[in-house]
């Protein structure tokens, strides 16, 4: 019996309860993801999260003022990456994706609690998929001085495979070739011969490319390092975790509003609008029409 005065709800109460619930649960499954780098970068994972969850829609965050984060210390990489969260908020995003692997490494764990939505970096994705593909347990790492600095990949690593060796190898300049664009430049390759070379010494069977912007490198790396060392791309296991984490936690675009094309996507960046738009263009699969340039510092 429903005694009424007493706040016990009646049936009609609860009805309208999961009514509202069930609307709210479609309103955020429609709501776009957040995704942000230092820079281009993370276009690789924006670019794998449209391949392979094409349902979603994507707010786009590049930090182009302030690149490269891979020297900088992590306070400053904290204090970048809360500033970007707070704006990605303000677009009511439902999940962000640090795609940026040094602020996965320093800042990923201080925001999580700060979080009532899911939170997740590039760094465990591609450091499982490392450990599971190794045959001589031999794996190595290329990143930014602060991803190799802070340890975690090689602590993710182990974690899977408590006998993996990892070797890791900053390579600093990769970032700013990738962002001028020189992808296949006889500078670049002679820079990335000098910083690999010393990483096939060691007898690796499996390279992690812990940067988003290495995989644009992938040519190259490549023909390096030789057809028999896998190469890993957490940007490409970023996007699968992402899409199991959608499904487990109810809040997957269940394909009735799909995004047409680039008009569901949208883009911002701290500086250099038009040369990011640009370089999109040659990235993503969908034109990038339009980039708006924001103040990052506001938030």
């Amino acid at each position: 019996m429903v005694v009424r005065g007493l706040g016990v709800p009646g049936i009609s109460q609860i009805t309208a309860n999961q009514k509202r619930k069930d609307y709210i649960m479609k309103d955020i499954r429609y709501a776009p993801i957040g995704v942000f780098d230092s820079g281009v970068g993370g276009l690789t994972v924006a670019r794998e999260i449209m391949r392979q969850i094409p349902n979603e829609k994507i707010v786009y965050f590049g930090d182009t003022a302030r690149v490269p984060y891979g020297s900088k210390s992590k306070e400053t990489i904290i204090r970048f990456s809360r500033q970007i969260v707070h704006f990605l908020r303000t677009k009511d995003v439902k999940a962000v994706v640090i795609a940026c692997n040094t602020a996965s490494a320093l800042a990923l764990e201080t925001l999580q609690p700060e979080l009532d939505i899911p939170i997740i970096g590039v760094v465990a994705p591609g450091a499982k998929v490392a450990a599971e593909t190794t045959r001589n347990g031999k794996i190595g790492v290329i990143a930014t001085e602060s991803t190799i600095e802070s340890r975690l990949y090689t602590r993710v690593i182990q974690e899977h495979n408590p006998q993996a060796q990892v070797f890791g190898k900053p390579c600093p300049l990769f970032v700013p070739l990738v962002e001028e664009g020189w992808i296949k430049d006889p500078v670049t390759v002679e820079v990335a011969s000098r910083y690999l070379e010393p990483l096939l010494a060691t007898g690796i069977d499996t390279l992690v490319m812990g940067c988003t912007h290495y995989p644009l490198l992938r040519s190259v790396l490549r023909e390096i390092m030789g057809e028999k060392v896998t190469l890993v791309n957490p940007a490409y296991e970023t996007a699968r975790e992402l899409k199991c984490l959608l499904t487990r936690e109810g809040i997957a675009n269940d394909g009735q509003e799909v995004p047409e094309q680039q008009a569901g996507h949208r883009f911002y960046v701290s500086d250099a609008a038009n040369k990011f738009r640009q370089f999109a263009n040659t990235i993503l699969p969908f034109g990038v029409d339009t980039t708006q340039l924001i103040h990052i510092e506001d938030y």
